[in-house]
């Protein structure tokens, strides 16, 4: 019988697309193809593997308006956003730019006597397991550096999102990267797991959830397949008392709110210096009220459904309980709030570490705010999490910011912004958030291994 898997539009409800699942047979032959493509892939020139990757680019460049459609109906970002090529192309073009001197040999040693050096070596086949939230953007920061290191690909895109699977593989495959070479496979959770486990891949990129990471490496272990993971955070945003409210204001509830909520590294938890704390309040909940909740298809919408009821239903779970613990809710129901995937962005306030909604990633257009007396608080709070993703300092003074954010337990230290995924810095994690060598020339580092050859000369 075959297996199928269902894309709900979280606009109505609706089956927006169906795709068979691949069986675990198909799956294998698939893995054993891609490794078979391997060497010759590699066998190419840099350059030429460079070209074919920038190609694949430009043509994605030529489906925006499609774009931004169909990731409406698959996930529910409004239209008026655009989809996502302006992050997808800055990510891409920057690892094609910094690819030759990242996976240039180190040269040790040239002499009459010996010629010593360091060659990055490709790991073979890499299995790219990506999320729904930012469906383009987060596969290229593994597809992209992956190809043009000299590996072959499997991507396994999100049941919500398996659109965005089918365009990149024609994209690829139409710029000339063999059929081989980059594959787009439904697969189920068993089978991903035994190519895993069985040894199919050679090194496999997870951007999801805590369990799922948890699932991957379980899947992984004992194969010695290197496991990178990105597994979301709480990021948490402190806004000094001599920051510039109103750019805080205006940059962290976009943080927190944009995309519904749906970001690795939205804002979640705020804290503000309590000289500042009744003012922050009340400019950001102006902030949200100025929202539009609704039908992402319509222009005027800002803020649409969540991907998934039951992606709503945790975030509501979160702040009722919030509210019978004693915080306040700050924004009224919205007329577009229909109980399921639409769902009013809230502000909450009187909150603290022993709710959920303050600990728990609620990955939700949701945010508690807390005052704090001193730079020492706002530390022990924004430290006092399971996951270390991003952390996001507001202030004037930027050699005390860093001296703060050498004391915060994140992979990312922003001062005066937030949520950006910069592709010349590494993006990483620590705690629960996994951890990785994403984008920035580590990410050829994690992508190849290192191969040194002692050459005596006769």
């Amino acid at each position: 019988m075959t297996k199928t898997v269902d894309l709900i539009s979280p606009i109505d409800g609706s089956v927006y697309l169906t795709r068979e699942v691949l069986t675990r047979d198909a799956a294998f032959d698939a893995a054993k193809r891609a490794k078979a493509a391997q060497a010759g892939w590699a066998a190419l020139l840099l350059s030429e593997r460079i070209a074919l990757v920038r190609k694949a680019g430009e043509i994605i460049g030529q489906q925006k308006d499609r774009m931004a459609t169909e990731l409406a109906h698959q996930m529910g970002r409004p239209v008026r956003y655009g989809g996502e090529y302006g992050g997808f192309n800055e990510r891409l073009t920057y690892m094609a730019d910094v690819a030759k001197e990242s996976l240039a040999p180190m040269q040790i040693e040239d002499s009459d006597a010996f010629r010593r050096l360091i060659k990055r070596t490709p790991w073979g086949t890499v299995l790219v397991i990506a999320p729904w939230n930012y469906p383009y953007m987060t596969a290229i920061n593994t597809v992209a550096p992956a190809l043009i290191a000299g590996n072959t690909v499997i991507l396994k895109h999100a049941g919500q999102t398996l659109a965005v699977g089918d365009h990149l593989a024609e994209a690829f495959h139409a710029a000339g990267v063999p059929d081989d070479v980059f594959q787009n496979l439904v697969l189920d959770h068993d089978t991903t797991s035994a190519l895993l486990s069985e040894r199919a891949v050679d090194f496999v990129n997870f951007t999801g959830s805590v369990g799922g990471g948890r699932a991957i490496e379980r899947a992984a272990a004992g194969t010695f397949i290197p496991v990178s993971t990105e597994l979301g955070g709480k990021d948490p945003g402190y806004v000094r008392a001599d920051a510039n409210i109103d750019a805080a204001v205006d940059t962290l509830l976009d943080g927190a709110m944009f995309n519904s909520g749906q970001c690795c590294c939205g804002i979640e938890r705020i804290y503000v210096h309590e000289s500042l704390f009744d003012q922050f309040v009340e400019k950001a909940v102006a902030w949200v009220n100025a929202q539009k909740l609704g039908n992402p298809l319509d222009p005027d919408t800002t803020m649409g459904p969540m991907a998934n009821v039951r992606f709503a239903k945790e975030v509501r779970a979160q702040i009722e309980e919030a509210l019978a613990d004693g915080a306040k809710a700050h924004i009224d129901t919205m007329p577009a709030d229909d109980g399921g995937a639409y769902l009013t962005p809230q502000i909450l306030t009187n909150v603290s570490h022993k709710m959920r909604v303050m600990r728990d990633e609620s990955f939700g257009p949701v945010v508690g705010i807390m005052p704090v007396k001193d730079d020492e608080a706002a530390i022990a709070l924004m430290n006092d999490s399971q996951f270390g993703l991003t952390a996001s300092i507001w202030s004037a003074d930027t050699a005390t910011a860093e001296a703060i954010g050498d004391r915060i337990e994140t992979g990312t230290v922003f001062l005066n912004r937030c949520d950006y995924l910069d592709p010349a810095l590494c993006w990483t994690g620590c705690k629960d958030t996994g951890r990785g060598q994403g984008l920035s020339k580590l990410a050829y580092q994690a992508l190849t291994r290192p191969k040194s050859y002692h050459l005596k000369k006769a």
